[in-house]
């Protein structure tokens, strides 16, 4: 498959970024941050996305959904980085509903998915314990009780888990803490006695929360996917979740970009713009060459969970290895150029370093991604 978009996906491009410039800004982040949003997102903007379709996207058609696929939603997730959008996106659409349409029961998808088609539903997946990002390290346990599961236990970096109607929870079922087998999950209201949730603001404005499981006691129908096996459908969820944060990453990087160039030729000093410095060009044309390389990698990536390769594990940590760096590169340089008011908050490019540095650590950085990739391929 050619690493090019069709013109229906580049009529997508265009419509998410016609409307995210007009829509949501950076300035619609930094209004959410000064508001001190308990939400960290604007349910009204939610709201507009969900009839634009992009809820839909992931979800199959006999659900209410599109089923336009991980490059329709990849495209979508670029556009959001470029202006740093908070959203559910990557939480309900990405990680929730990838979860339930690859381990949920026809009966599942039936209940939820129409519902977050529709942007009336939020999901959040509840998988690590610690700072760590260590998707097997489970010690939040469930055990089995009166036809159902008594869970107890705590999670961190809960991504929108202060907002979630639903939360897609991991739990070990048998065997030792590091064991991929044993793992299950759990489908939960986030209200649901015995749950608390803790919600925090991160580096980036955006909000995450640490989710405490008290004796929590659900039925057998709770279950998400096959007992003990859970594992299986998690490593597929959290591969086509970094992948659309890669994604995200991307247009993170290429805003940053473009907005460094514009100051380079618009900033003057000894009478012209500092864009005419070697210097300069040279630290510009490096960071041109790595966004290229990137885009490549990321639709390679999107193509592969559409068509569902069986490199996909290797593709989701080199592409989240590639972008975690590139981004960070190409905003570190971004403030650099953009010299002392690069760092003050009036100036908008501080933002994208910020939102880099959450995505890059979110689900494993570069350094767990590069050894993942190398373990993968027999090293």
């Amino acid at each position: 498959m050619a690493l090019v978009l069709n013109e229906e996906q580049r009529m997508l491009k265009e419509s998410a970024k016609d409307f995210l410039r007009q829509r949501a800004p950076v300035s619609h982040l930094r209004e959410l941050r000064d508001s001190k949003s308990m939400s960290g997102f604007s349910k009204e903007l939610w709201t507009e996305m969900a009839e634009m379709g992009w809820t839909a996207i992931l979800i199959p058609e006999q659900y209410g959904g599109l089923e336009y696929g991980y490059s329709g939603l990849g495209i979508v997730l670029e556009e959001t980085g470029r202006t740093l959008t908070p959203s559910p996106l990557l939480s309900t659409c990405l990680m929730g509903v990838t979860a339930l349409v690859k381990g949920g029961s026809a009966e599942q998808c039936g209940k939820y998915l129409p519902e977050v088609a529709s942007g009336s539903h939020l999901l959040a997946l509840a998988v690590n314990e610690s700072s760590r990002h260590a998707p097997y390290t489970v010690t939040t346990t469930a055990k089995t009780s009166d036809n159902g599961f008594r869970l107890a236990g705590r999670k961190t970096a809960v991504i929108d888990g202060h907002n979630a109607d639903t939360l897609i929870v991991s739990a070990r079922t048998r065997g030792a803490a590091n064991d991929s087998d044993g793992i299950s999950l759990f489908l939960m209201p986030a209200d649901h006695p015995g749950i608390t949730i803790e919600r925090y603001r991160v580096l980036d404005t955006h909000c995450a929360s640490h989710i405490m499981l008290d004796d929590v006691v659900i039925g057998g129908d709770a279950l998400l996917g096959e007992l003990h096996q859970g594992a299986a459908v998690l490593d597929r969820v959290l591969d086509a979740s970094v992948i659309g944060q890669s994604a995200e990453l991307l247009g993170l990087a290429q805003e940053a970009f473009e907005r460094t160039l514009e100051y380079l030729k618009e900033r003057k000093q000894f009478g012209v713009p500092i864009g005419s410095f070697q210097a300069l060009q040279h630290r510009a044309a490096v960071m041109f060459g790595e966004i290229e390389q990137c885009k490549s990698i990321v639709l390679k990536a999107l193509h592969a969970l559409d068509r569902d390769d069986g490199d996909i594990p290797e593709l989701a940590s080199l592409v989240k290895a590639k972008l975690s760096e590139t981004a960070h590169n190409v905003a570190a340089e971004a403030i650099q150029m953009h010299g002392g008011i690069g760092m003050t908050d009036e100036f908008d490019i501080g933002f994208f370093l910020k939102r880099c540095q959450i995505l890059e650590t979110f689900l494993g950085d570069r350094y767990f991604h590069l050894d993942r990739f190398a373990r993968q391929r027999g090293y």
